[in-house]
């Protein structure tokens, strides 16, 4: 499958924008929910996804007080914990699904890995920022972008790049 057929196939699932508010309109938002956790459960579209939400909720778990690792690491905030499974959940169905890790600080880290030189790595913080690096052979990307329940192209990008190599 090619990237830009990858984009397109999960692109349709997404699911609708609206801007109804009419029962109808709840009606079809709470359908197309209902369907896009039904794909979420299938092995073809979101096994991966469903497995990195549980290694996800046993890492909040793990890691939910100060020195966590045996040192003076922060513990992981309930609202790093939120705002890391709204990202797990915006990623495109049928995407392969990162690892996930903590940081001594706080954040949650997503990471897709192909190769030494072909990783991305995403750390969420409580505030919704979202912090990259990525390597794809000699070329560095690196940033910080807002997630506002849709992961930036830019990221997205990233991952379809890594995971494409």
């Amino acid at each position: 499958m090619t990237i830009a057929t990858a984009r397109q196939a999960s692109s349709s699932f997404r699911g609708p924008q609206t801007f109804g508010y009419s029962a109808d309109a709840d009606y079809v938002v709470k359908r197309v929910a209902q369907g896009l956790a039904q794909l979420r459960k299938s092995n073809s579209f979101g096994a991966g996804i469903e497995a990195a939400t549980q290694e996800l909720r046993s890492l909040a778990v793990e890691c939910s007080s100060i020195g966590w690792d045996g040192y003076v690491a922060a513990a992981i905030e309930q609202e790093t914990i939120r705002q890391a499974e709204r990202f797990l959940n915006a990623l495109p169905l049928g995407i392969a699904a990162p690892s996930v890790g903590a940081e001594p600080d706080g954040q949650i880290t997503f990471e897709w890995y192909q190769t030494p030189r072909r990783i991305l790595s995403v750390s969420v913080s409580p505030e919704g920022d979202l912090h990259y690096a990525a390597l794809l052979g000699y070329r560095k990307s690196y940033g910080t972008e807002p997630f506002f329940g849709e992961i930036p192209s830019d990221i997205l990008n990233l991952v379809y790049r890594v995971i494409s190599g």
